[in-house]
């Protein structure tokens, strides 16, 4: 449900028009089959799956009403937003809120004043997302001059979909090696129906089409070309790219891309665009792990499909953001203060999902929220003794220039990294062990491109940078939900001591902590100082070393 409200914004002595988009999700259980093989119970709003997408415009502000009709807590987060002065919007279950309790109702504030481009919502409360409840998030630029670059606008989403409630894939990989998963593989989705019916895509000769692509994915990536046509990448994870020219898009689970492709002259023929699902930490079973479909692109009904070789990846020019420039010409952020090394680390198991971690210490959640921590601690709030160790803490200065690297030495498969409360500068990429044949990879050009999701290859580092001026808890973590929920993340503690004085944090949240019988107050354990006494004991994994520098 939705309902509009306009109002009239000034910024930069302009005057816009705006609107108060609000959207009611009546959360609750679906028994659906939404690809046709398997009915489970999945999580949908307004008894609806897909959930239609959401279309706003920059300056509106976004008012989601979540009520809560599952029996566990609820909590949902706008994938890519950066929630300025509202990190408790942010909606990370057990970091920057508790969570709606079942049968409650909560109001999230999203605004887009600085922000537009391609985004997604989803709830990110233990499955909740991967279960169903997950859309995409269009805020449509108002810069005249980007208008004029396309016809039209066309949305296309991709989703693994499973064949149970996740929690119960969980149980059963429990049971299992983790690359020897067996035959029961997700269904692709394309624009939320199986991608072996996907709906054609028109197009009429000469005209620009601005197609955004999402993968609204947990676990597996995407590979997007259209054969006979050329990509032009304006966007990466909302943000606006100088136009390049490329082949293909690659995503990896969480990323988004905008390219304008130019429709043919002639409708002498139809064309295919090929979407490849594939993941590479799993073995190969041909016509399970690595899928290939097709979304027809029409011109005319009755014309034939024209046809083109088939070419090898490494042949492809992917869009590749080390490549890429930001339209803003936002400059290499330097001096940098900080230089934050994390490395993934992974305890194996004989059986299941090995333990992971982002730093010496696996994720996992504890009684007080870091955020509440962090506004209620005072002056202890800037010592990382004052959070628990599995929240692996990093406190960051007000405006500092911060460089993380990311590195995935060991631990034998592919991850991602996507980082809540800011878009980072992709600065290089390049080999963690010196005598590995990767070529280190800089950005080219005076701007590196920003984006929030990147993959981090096996083997390889990626140095990103961004600017502390988000105060906010900020989660960082792999986008992989079985990873993920193994605990590999980490806390960004941004600017503790403004926080204090300029969050408010509204009072149904703190109800809502308080229902679900969680304190509001004082360290991870509820205590004063670092007496961490009641708090179960954290996990820790050896591996290659965790750093924190200051550079001068």
């Amino acid at each position: 449900m939705l309902a509009y409200t306009l109002f009239v914004l000034f910024a930069g002595g302009l005057q816009a028009l705006a609107a108060r988009v609000q959207v009611t999700w009546d959360v609750g259980y679906l028994n659906i089959s939404r690809d046709g093989l398997s009915k489970w119970r999945a999580i949908g709003a307004n008894g609806q799956l897909p959930i239609p997408p959401i279309y706003i415009s920059q300056g509106d502000i976004l008012e989601l009403t979540a009520i809560n009709h599952l029996d566990k807590p609820l909590s949902l987060h706008a994938h890519g937003l950066f929630q300025r002065n509202s990190t408790f919007y942010d909606g990370v279950g057990m970091a920057t809120e508790c969570g709606i309790p079942p049968g409650a109702q909560f109001t999230y504030i999203i605004e887009t004043r600085d922000q537009c481009g391609t985004f997604w919502i989803h709830a990110h409360y233990g499955t909740e997302g991967i279960d169903g409840l997950r859309t995409a998030l269009i805020i449509h630029d108002q810069d005249p001059q980007l208008l004029d670059e396309y016809d039209e606008d066309v949305l296309l989403t991709l989703e693994d979909w499973g064949h149970e409630p996740y929690d119960d894939h969980i149980k059963m990989l429990q049971t299992i090696a983790e690359v020897d998963m067996p035959p029961n593989h997700p269904t692709v989705l394309i624009n939320g129906i199986n991608a072996n019916f996907s709906q054609p895509i028109r197009f009429s000769p000469g005209r620009r089409y601005r197609l955004r692509v999402i993968s609204m994915s947990f676990t597996y990536w995407f590979k997007v070309r259209l054969p006979g046509h050329t990509m032009q990448v304006i966007e990466a994870d909302g943000i606006s790219s100088r136009p390049s020219a490329v082949d293909g898009l690659d995503l990896c689970p969480g990323q988004r891309y905008s390219v304008i492709i130019t429709a043919k002259e002639s409708l002498e023929f139809n064309y295919a665009l090929n979407v490849t699902f594939y993941n590479d930490f799993i073995v190969d079973i041909p016509g399970l792990t690595t899928l290939y479909h097709h979304v027809p692109i029409v011109y005319h009904d009755n014309a034939p499909v024209k046809t083109y070789p088939v070419i090898e990846d490494h042949k492809v020019k992917w869009a590749d953001e080390l490549a890429m420039e930001p339209r803003d010409e936002l400059m290499l952020l330097e001096p940098v203060d900080h230089h934050i090394v994390r490395s993934v680390k992974a305890l194996p198991k004989d059986l299941g999902v090995p333990i992971y971690a982002f730093g010496n210490y696996s994720y996992a959640p504890v009684p007080v929220l870091p955020l509440f921590t962090a506004l209620t601690t005072g002056d202890l709030a800037l010592l990382p003794s004052t959070y628990a160790p599995q929240l692996n803490a990093i406190i960051l200065q007000h405006n500092h220039i911060v460089e993380l690297e990311l590195r995935n030495p060991d631990s034998v498969i592919v991850h991602t990294f996507h980082s809540h409360g800011h878009a980072f500068q992709v600065v290089e990429s390049g080999p963690v062990h010196k005598n590995s044949s990767i070529p280190i990879k800089r950005f080219k050009g005076r701007q590196p491109m920003r984006r929030d999701t990147i993959t981090l290859a096996l083997g390889q580092y990626v140095k990103v940078r961004i600017k502390a001026d988000n105060p906010g808890v900020w989660f960082q973590h792999c986008h992989q939900e079985q990873h993920n929920l193994s605990g590999l993340g980490f806390t960004l503690i941004e600017a503790p001591d403004v926080m204090q004085r300029t969050l408010r944090v509204p009072s149904e949240m703190i109800e809502f902590c308080r229902m679900l019988g969680h304190s509001t107050q004082g360290n991870s354990a509820g205590r004063a100082g670092s007496d961490m006494t009641g708090i179960e004991k954290p996990i820790a994994i050896s591996g290659s070393a965790n750093s924190i520098s200051d550079t001068v």
